[in-house]
């Protein structure tokens, strides 16, 4: 029995990358843009929970989202993520807080913007 051998001149070489965006963006419109689109202004206006409802479904969340505390802060942030929108949480909970219908409506026409 004959063994032949080798000389190994090389190692696996393990290549990682990641790719990061470090590019944000604003929002599509400012938060008192109702003049936009006066539809969403006014379902914001006079049934926010309805917007908010249709704002959670289309994000992939359910219907029931806007009526749980907090959850409307939760999902701000959640699309500021998905869009690559500078913020931070805290300015999240402080538009949710003090101007939530406008909040809601500034996160529907940016889902009407960019869907």
């Amino acid at each position: 029995m004959s063994y032949r051998t080798e000389t190994i001149n090389s190692q696996p070489q393990v290549v990682t990358s990641f790719t990061t965006s470090s590019a944000s963006a604003d929002w599509s419109s400012s938060i008192c843009d109702c003049c936009d689109n006066c539809g969403i202004c006014l379902c914001g206006t006079f049934i926010p929970c309805i917007l908010g409802c249709k704002v959670a479904q289309d994000h992939g969340e359910s219907c029931c989202l806007p009526f749980l505390p907090g959850a409307m802060v939760a999902l701000r942030t959640s699309m500021r993520n998905k869009y690559h929108i500078s913020g931070s949480v805290c300015d999240d909970w402080v538009m949710m807080s003090c101007l939530a219908p406008c909040g809601i409506c500034q996160m529907a026409r940016e889902q009407k913007m960019r869907g």
